[in-house]
């Protein structure tokens, strides 16, 4: 069945990049997590429903966090940092953002797919989770046979966005072990008027 297909195509993502993820990248990514005052986390579309499910998880290990453009969200200052999440690197609210985050000294993490992008080149420190983002498509058929690229069953930004939520989840059962929480002290801090 294609939803088999699918399926295995996006698991096989995410087992490629975990086996290329680099230690020292993920140490530096939760020394800044732990060392900031505030941890901002944006992304738009379904990455920004990842940026909100992560943030919900720092919450939980009592970290302030904040998603960028609730109307509860402080300004930036030094002290913080900002998690852009952006498989492209390119989106125009998440540079903007990131420009801003530049000016006025914040440290910022980019999660993307293209180290090289805009964002990337911005960032202090990057996380690559290879997936196809919207960008990647070739429309000539003839190329894409004779690269070897046949029509992706995740589409758009699937890979990039499923694979960065599976990541982003991954970092928090790390940071759980770094500062010593156990799931029972993040249950005292999950919500009750629901």
């Amino acid at each position: 069945m294609i939803l088999n297909e699918a399926i295995q195509e996006i698991v096989d993502n995410v087992l490629s990049v975990s086996e290329e993820l680099e230690p020292n990248n993920i140490e530096e990514m939760t020394g800044m997590i732990k060392s900031s005052k505030n941890v901002f986390v944006m992304g738009l579309g379904r990455s920004g429903l990842v940026a909100r499910a992560f943030a919900m998880r720092l919450m939980h290990l009592e970290i302030s966090v904040y998603v960028v453009g609730e109307t509860t969200t402080p300004a930036l200052t030094t002290e913080d940092c900002l998690i852009s999440i952006s498989g492209s690197g390119e989106t125009f609210s998440i540079i903007s953002a990131a420009e801003i985050a530049r000016k006025r000294g914040t440290n910022i993490i980019a999660v993307t797919s293209y180290v090289d992008s805009t964002l990337g080149k911005m960032a202090d420190l990057v996380v690559h989770i290879k997936g196809r983002t919207k960008i990647d498509s070739e429309k000539n058929y003839i190329t894409r046979q004779i690269n070897g690229k046949h029509q992706s069953l995740s589409p758009l930004g699937t890979l990039f966005e499923v694979t960065s939520l599976i990541f982003l989840d991954g970092l928090i059962a790390q940071l759980m072990v770094e500062m010593g929480k156990t799931e029972q002290d993040m249950k005292a801090r999950h919500t009750v008027i629901e």
